[in-house]
């Protein structure tokens, strides 16, 4: 009785976007500090900070998602009770 959800998988398309995007964003980010006219402790600056915030960004989707399972496993555990009791309900039975 109980409908098992569509396990929803991304593209192969909208993957090599995404890592596309992903790529393109830091290598243009990497040569504009190494172009800008600064000295090499500020480009260090910048590196370091860059790296912490696509670190920071990995670490975030993750927390998110992590998040999103949990709650659709609760979600699925719920449902399975629900379930059993309404299939051990009987309307026409009797007081």
């Amino acid at each position: 009785m109980s409908e098992t959800p569509v396990k929803q998988q991304n593209t192969a398309a909208f993957y090599g976007q995404a890592v596309l995007s992903f790529v393109v964003a830091v290598v243009a980010t990497t040569i504009g500090i190494f172009k800008l006219e600064a000295d090499t402790w500020v480009r260090a600056f910048l590196g370091i900070a860059v790296l912490y915030l696509v670190t920071s960004a990995f670490t975030l989707a993750k927390v998110i998602r992590d998040r999103q399972e949990a709650g659709q496993i609760v979600s699925r555990v719920d449902q399975a009770r629900l379930e059993k009791l309404l299939a051990a309900h009987d309307p026409f039975e009797k007081l």
